[in-house]
C-alpha cells in the first residue's frame, strides 16, 4: 500500500494548523498625525515659539480692550458739549467731559479748561493732551510687531537645528532608514510652520489695533477741532 499521499496530505494539514495556530506578527503601530504630536516634535525651538504666542494673544486682548474703552463715547458727545458751552456753561461742559472714561472727553475737557485764553494756546493744549492719549494706545503694542518678525525666524532656526541634527545621526548611522529621513523632515518643519502662523496672526493683529488707534486719533483730531469752531460762537447773554 503507497502511504506517500496520505502522509504527504497530513503534513500539509498539520502545517497548515501551526500557522493558524502561530500569532500574527503585531504591524508596527503608526503615530497618530495629530497636533499634538507634531508639535511635540518640533523640538525645543517650539518653546519660545509658544512663549510668543502667549505674549501676542495676551497683548492684543489686553489692547484690544483697552482701546475700546478709551474710545467709548456716545454720538452726541460733542453736541453736548456745544450746548454747554454757548450757554456759557463751562463748568458743565467740563462736568461733562469727566463723566466718560475716555481719550476725546479728556482732550475736549483740556481744551475747555483753558477757555478765556488764546485759541492758538487752546489747540496747544489739547494737541499735547491727544498725543498723551495716542501713546496711551499705542502701549505694548510694539511687542506684535516684533513677534510678527521673530517668530518665523525661530521657526526656520528650529527647522535648520533639526535637519543638522538628523543628518549628523545618518552620517554616523547607516541603519537609517529612508522612512526615518523622510519622518525627520516632515516633522522638523513643523516648527517653521509654526513661525510662520504666529507671525502672520500676530502682523494682522498688529494692523488691526493700528487700525483702531488711527481710528481714536480722527476721533479726538475731529473733536479738537469741533471745539474750536464753537469757541468762536459767542455764547448767549
Amino acid at each position: 500500500m503507497n502511504f506517500s499521499p496520505v502522509l504527504l496530505q497530513a503534513a500539509v494539514d498539520t502545517a497548515q494548523h501551526i500557522v493558524a495556530a502561530a500569532p500574527q506578527a503585531a504591524a508596527p503601530k503608526q503615530e497618530t498625525l495629530s497636533l499634538w504630536y507634531l508639535l511635540k516634535e518640533g523640538g525645543v525651538l517650539m518653546i519660545p515659539l509658544l512663549i510668543c504666542s502667549l505674549i501676542a494673544v495676551y497683548v492684543f486682548f489686553e489692547r484690544f480692550i483697552t482701546i475700546r474703552k478709551m474710545l467709548n463715547i456716545p454720538q452726541d458727545f460733542m453736541s453736548r458739549v456745544r450746548e454747554k458751552i454757548v450757554e456759557g456753561n463751562i463748568s458743565g461742559a467740563q462736568q461733562l467731559c469727566k463723566n466718560y472714561d475716555a481719550a476725546t472727553p479728556r482732550v475736549i475737557a483740556k481744551g475747555v479748561s483753558r477757555i478765556g485764553k488764546p485759541i492758538d494756546h487752546i489747540e496747544k493744549s489739547m494737541e499735547n493732551a491727544g498725543k498723551l492719549e495716542v501713546y496711551a494706545m499705542e502701549k505694548n503694542l510694539g511687542a506684535l510687531s516684533v513677534i510678527a518678525g521673530i517668530a518665523p525666524i525661530f521657526g526656520f532656526l528650529g527647522t535648520i537645528v533639526g535637519m543638522i541634527v538628523m543628518f549628523y545621526n545618518i552620517q554616523h548611522d547607516p541603519a537609517f532608514s529612508i522612512n526615518s529621513v523622510a519622518g525627520g523632515i516632515y516633522t522638523k518643519m513643523v516648527t517653521s510652520a509654526t513661525g510662520l502662523i504666529i507671525g502672520l496672526v500676530a502682523y494682522v493683529a498688529y494692523n488691526y489695533l493700528n487700525a483702531r488707534i488711527n481710528k481714536g486719533v480722527n476721533q479726538i483730531e475731529t473733536a479738537a477741532t469741533e471745539l474750536v469752531d464753537i469757541l468762536h460762537t459767542p455764547a448767549h447773554s
